[in-house]
């Protein structure tokens, strides 16, 4: 799989307060993409286009375990996060909605925002065509990118097991909010 699209960079420690505001939390999903990165990066929701590709130095995703963050990323239609470390579980997280990560101290050190990005996911690289480097990251292994190719960890279950998951309510609701 190829995502390409422009860098939008940050700094160390980017937590997911600073991702998605908590007082945007119990908002739907149209609103929380809205909301990403505002108290930082003022209109990025606006002026970012699907598949872009956020950028972010040591430690990104720091802060609560709150899944919303790495959910109001990909519902703006961010493509990937590239990071040179990410917290643990922002991480997890990330792939258990289906957003692909990658590990980059590299990329994180050398991209400027605005940059064109295209990573291969299976091949394990990342081209600047602006700069006209590449850099290298650990290609996604093949379950992981099952996960992110079928949009989450719910739906790689329920097409792994080849049946509807339905929980103990009865009802089939959205597992991934």
């Amino acid at each position: 799989m190829i995502i390409a699209g422009a860098a939008w960079t940050f700094g160390n420690n980017v937590s997911t307060d600073e991702i998605v505001p908590g007082r945007y939390l119990g908002a739907g999903l149209e609103e929380l993409a809205r909301h990403v990165f505002e108290s930082g990066a003022p209109g990025l929701a606006e002026r970012m286009r699907v598949g872009d590709i956020v950028v972010g130095a040591a430690n990104f995703g720091t802060g609560s375990s709150r899944e919303q963050a790495p959910i109001a990323l990909r519902e703006a239609g961010f493509g990937a996060v590239v990071a040179a470390s990410f917290a643990r579980i922002f991480y997890r997280n990330c792939i258990n909605i289906g957003l692909p990560v990658f590990w980059s101290a590299e990329a994180a050190a050398d991209v400027a925002e605005g940059d064109r990005l295209e990573i291969d996911t299976e091949a394990g690289t990342i081209r600047n065509a602006t700069r006209e480097r590449e850099y290298h990251v650990t290609p996604l292994p093949s379950f992981v990118q099952g996960i992110v190719e079928a949009k989450g960890l719910v739906e790689y279950a329920r097409s792994r097991l080849g049946q509807s998951l339905v929980p103990a309510d009865g009802q089939d609701g959205d597992l991934n909010q």
